[in-house]
């Protein structure tokens, strides 16, 4: 199964990476959410090469209208066509075709084709992660301070880590977790399942611990399909990032609710 899916993955690549920059509409969903015409062609070509995989999965993507009944499914597809529309629409390298396969809430397999940086990313539960064929292993960082952290920018207490280059895509950004070149991903704010069920996968395969940003378990398959932040680091100093951000993650739950 992730043979196949991988395949998919990669074809799907192709044809957004072919389109990069092409004569395309690209309009708002809402503000802050842009969207291109790439966007609806791959989330096309994705449901029907995966449903064909496995018919008796579900679906549930950021450009197709959700089906409330897909809750009832053991297994779903939890697919972002492009994720990090933005950099795509730039011709930037920061986007990539996200799929994953969630079965009874977890995901189980991940892929991540990331064409514009030559990179292909796969992970399978209990059976490690992979980039290009290689496997993959966190850092050893093991003190917040000094931690690397895909951020545009650092402020006041977080002034002690150290910024690299940030993808747009918050699915690349876990990715760097998993390979060893970030030691911390975090964000503070309610995001989508499709965002973040590949990554996770691939990010906890390679030895991340991986939760919510208040370090509660993520899961999959929710009514809502969205989750409280992300919260993946090496496991040296993963309770120490939750501690840190509780204060401001508390009362951005609390403005919510």
């Amino acid at each position: 199964m992730l043979e196949a899916v991988s395949r998919i993955a990669a074809e799907a690549g192709r044809i957004a990476a072919a389109r990069c920059g092409d004569g395309f509409r690209r309009w708002e969903k809402a503000p802050g959410q842009p969207v291109c015409d790439i966007d609806l062609e791959v989330d096309q070509f994705l449901r029907g090469q995966l449903e064909a995989l496995d018919p008796e999965a579900g679906w549930f993507s950021e450009e197709t209208i959700d089906v409330p009944e897909r809750v009832d499914r053991n297994r779903l597809w939890v697919v972002d066509p492009i994720d990090g529309t933005r950099d795509y629409l730039r011709q930037r390298s920061g986007w990539c075709v996200s799929v994953a396969l969630v079965e009874n809430g977890a995901p189980v397999i991940g892929v991540l084709d990331a064409p514009a940086r030559a990179e292909h990313w796969t992970a399978e539960t209990g059976k490690g992660a992979w980039c290009n064929g290689k496997p993959l292993r966190v850092s050893g960082r093991t003190s917040l301070s000094g931690a690397r952290v895909p951020a545009d920018h650092l402020t006041g207490v977080d002034g002690d880590l150290v910024l690299v280059k940030k993808p747009n895509s918050i699915a690349l950004r876990i990715a760097l977790v998993a390979a060893g070149e970030a030691d911390l991903v975090a964000t503070l704010r309610w995001g989508f399942e499709w965002d973040i069920a590949a990554a996770a996968l691939i990010a906890a395969e390679a030895g991340a611990i991986v939760t919510g940003a208040l370090g509660q378990p993520l899961e999959f398959n929710t009514i809502s399909g969205e989750a409280f932040g992300v919260l993946v680091a090496t496991p040296a100093i993963h309770a120490a990032a939750v501690e840190r951000l509780r204060a401001r993650a508390l009362s951005l739950v609390d403005k919510r609710t």
